[in-house]
């Protein structure tokens, strides 16, 4: 059955032909997993884009936050010229980007301009690198990434001017599952859904989250690429319907040290001749599943700290792992337990693993293809899982942290055979060089909690 909000080349073409799209974006993600790219005039696109494809400055697989070009990069640098990469539309991604006026979208896929080969640090090639090593194991991977957000009656310009302090929650008190306070705000976020599922991202449900103004807006799992795609896409137009309603929505990890974090738990599950590969009749505790389920959740566990940097990938990431604070803390899985950073839930075709540990702020092309790599290989050593953890995970100071901050991550994924052999060398130097960067940009700064403390006290 089509998506709704989908579109074939020979339907854009039809809505171009009756004036209804005028405009077509073409996009890809940077590290950060911002959408970059170009508007085309749509009967220019269909003309040239569609068959060749387009280019934009190799140097935006370089930049840091400001969009600055960060020296110390092979891919890319001064000395190089910063030239051009080839986009390429995937049009499976084809899509009317119903936010918009008379505006279709496609994601496209990177290549270098030189030999035509994919560009290996693209996030989105990195994670197509997963799934092929999935199809060569004889599995399609399901997926799901579930994200929390905080809604602000202040608008970004405003937000800007009064740098980010003093903005307006759209809620009061805390609004977790409080069909009242989600009514108050439903304006906003019943145009959010309905933009969504005419864009191509079926949605499932939203609700009010924990914190002053945070919410939760779930849409439908699907193939692990395509429900990146999506991922991206709900970003980009909660952010831009948020800027036309003259409001603010941040997906930071942790924006007040006074409120929760906001999350994006991972859901995934391996399938094959269309039954799920994780049902089975072994014992694993409390749930009954395959021996590879054992073996995906095992190399899960064990690679995760290795692949932090691709869940938590900012500094302020890990301000939002705290105990007792909803997010985990510790290495450890559960049977429907949300201290735990791995949950199970569901039974057999919807039998699935859960992790928690990533944050709002992920790329969700590299999380999800570091969650696809870590399985992976546990599958390859037949790891066996921990024992199912029982009780308050936070309490239990016998299980391994996650790490508590980016230094930390960084030399984890910088120094893993394990992330050279999933990733290749080029990956892990480039972005062990772009999580640097981000670390010293951190040191150097001079926050207003050091003004605040130091001014006048010290």
């Amino acid at each position: 059955m089509k998506t709704k909000g989908m579109l074939t080349l020979d339907g854009l073409t039809s809505k171009v032909e009756n004036e209804e799209v005028e405009t077509v974006i073409v996009a890809f993600t940077d590290h950060y997993g911002r959408m970059m790219g170009k508007r085309y005039d749509a009967d220019f696109f269909l003309q040239s884009v569609r068959d060749h494809g387009t280019h934009a400055c190799d140097y935006l697989l370089t930049t840091d936050m400001e969009m600055e070009p960060v020296a110390g990069y092979d891919f890319a640098n001064w000395e190089l010229g910063y030239g051009d990469f080839h986009l390429v539309p995937d049009f499976n991604t084809l899509r009317i980007a119903d936010w918009q006026e008379g505006t279709a979208m496609v994601i496209c896929d990177i290549f270098n301009e030189k030999d035509h080969l994919a560009v290996n640090v693209s996030p989105r090639t990195i994670l197509a690198g997963q799934i092929q090593n999935s199809k060569e194991a004889g599995f399609d991977v399901m997926a799901a990434s579930e994200l929390e957000y905080y809604l602000f009656n202040t608008d970004y310009r405003t937000a800007s001017e009064q740098n980010y302090y003093g903005l307006e929650a759209a809620g009061w008190y805390l609004e977790d599952y409080h069909i009242m306070q989600g009514t108050r705000t439903e304006d906003f976020t019943s145009a959010a859904r309905r933009h969504l599922k005419n864009s191509g991202v079926p949605v499932e449900s939203s609700k009010g989250e924990w914190g002053l103004g945070q919410h939760e807006l779930n849409i439908q799992y699907s193939d692990i690429l395509q429900m990146a795609d999506r991922h991206v896409v709900y970003k980009q137009c909660l952010k831009e319907l948020a800027d036309a309603f003259g409001l603010s929505v941040t997906f930071m990890a942790k924006y007040n040290e006074d409120q929760a974090g906001s999350s994006c738990h991972i859901h995934i599950s391996l399938w094959k001749d269309g039954e799920n590969a994780f049902a089975g009749d072994q014992t694993y505790g409390p749930v009954q599943a395959s021996e590879l389920f054992g073996w995906f959740l095992g190399g899960w566990i064990k690679y995760a700290p290795e692949v932090m940097v691709f869940y938590a990938p900012t500094v302020n990431s890990y301000k939002r792992f705290i105990s007792g604070s909803w997010a985990p803390t510790r290495l450890a899985w559960s049977r429907d337990n949300r201290t735990a950073g791995f949950r199970v839930v569901g039974s057999g075709n919807s039998l699935r693993i859960e992790c928690r540990i990533p944050g709002a702020d992920c790329n969700p092309y590299l999380a999800f293809a570091a969650s696809l790599a870590c399985g992976l290989q546990g599958i390859k050593e037949e790891i066996a899982p921990p024992n199912c953890f029982e009780g308050d995970v936070y309490a239990a100071s016998h299980l391994s942290q996650v790490p508590m901050n980016l230094q930390h991550a960084l030399a984890h994924f910088h120094s893993s055979d394990f992330t050279e052999a999933a990733f290749g060398t080029e990956v892990v130097k480039h972005y062990s060089h772009f999580y640097q960067t981000e670390i010293e940009a951190y040191q150097k700064s001079v926050t207003d909690w050091e003004r605040k403390r130091y001014f006048e006290r010290i």
